[in-house]
């Protein structure tokens, strides 16, 4: 017998809470996450905030040295060793070019051994995977530090830290765009005769490219950024400037170039985005078609 919500009686919901408790009630383990996992999060949050010094003066004094610290990068200056900064940016920006097109390059064969259907061999693509981990598994100054302990000062540290971080991180990026891939014209090469190099280079790569592109060109971007910070612990470039300046307290010099490295990333960060779209989108992108409304539109006065 079905009953309406309107017919039912408060004698009815108290008989049957009786019957079926659990019905109307959380079992108490459930009670107990449902009050103590928010409550759990604030105690820790607020345990790793004072740990760490968050409520006593040491950080809430710093604001002061902070503003003052801040006052005195302005105006910037330092215009007379623009030279110098130029020359440093230059270097920084070869840095992240040659790292990330050494790495970009590298990673490519490794992907393919990465991949689960590129690879039959599961050790060799577990064992591929595995040592992209390796790679990146550590940061940039890590590898920064090793490499200027092994070769001295200078770019080439930086550049090979890069190199290491990159091809870790395009082998997983690489092997999941590969693993992605449609089946259907690796299966039309297959039937036609063609064999595994074909495969590759007709069924895989014109698939692939434009996410390696993509990615390769992110990479890129990052990678001016990661220069800078590498420069902090002696691999040359803007950064070396940037840390030099900041230890002699040479604020206003120091603001210069942090601008300096603002307007290159900016750059970096426009020229990278359209040349993502030229390779993903191609002529589409300069003449407008991606626009859904204008593509209507041009075909109707096709018509």
């Amino acid at each position: 017998m079905s009953v309406k919500l309107a017919d039912l009686t408060p004698e009815m919901i108290a008989r049957d809470k009786e019957r079926f408790p659990l019905v109307f009630t959380a079992p108490l383990g459930e009670r107990i996450l449902r009050i103590g996992v928010p409550w759990g999060m604030i105690v820790l949050v607020i345990y790793c905030l004072d740990r760490f010094g968050f409520f006593s003066d040491k950080f809430w004094g710093s604001f002061g040295r902070m503003g003052i610290m801040f006052s005195q990068m302005f105006p910037p200056t330092g215009w007379e060793y623009m030279d110098e900064f130029t020359y440093a940016i230059g270097e920084t920006l070869s840095m992240a070019f040659i790292g990330s097109l050494a790495g970009g390059i590298l990673a490519i064969p490794f992907a393919f051994l990465a991949s689960k259907n590129m690879m039959p061999f599961r050790p060799l693509q577990f064992g591929t995977r595995r040592f992209a981990d390796i790679l990146r598994a550590s940061d940039y100054l890590i590898w920064g530090l090793i490499f200027v302990r092994a070769m001295g000062l200078g770019p080439i540290p930086g550049i090979m830290a890069i190199i290491v971080i990159d091809t870790g991180i395009l082998i997983t990026l690489y092997s999941e765009a590969i693993e992605n891939i449609d089946r259907k014209p690796i299966d039309g090469i297959k039937a036609s005769g063609g064999g595994r190099l074909q495969v590759m280079r007709y069924g895989v790569i014109p698939q692939v490219l434009p996410v390696l592109l993509s990615n390769a060109l992110y990479m890129f971007e990052s990678n001016t950024r990661a220069a800078t910070i590498l420069g902090i612990v002696g691999a040359g470039g803007i950064g070396f400037l940037l840390s030099d300046n900041l230890r002699a307290f040479e604020f206003s010099n120091a603001l210069t170039i942090i601008l300096m490295i603002i307007a290159v990333v900016y750059g970096i960060d426009y020229l990278s985005k359209r040349l993502r779209e030229r390779f993903i989108h191609g002529d589409r992108v300069s003449q407008g078609h991606d626009r859904p409304m204008e593509r209507i539109a041009a075909e109707l006065r096709n018509r």
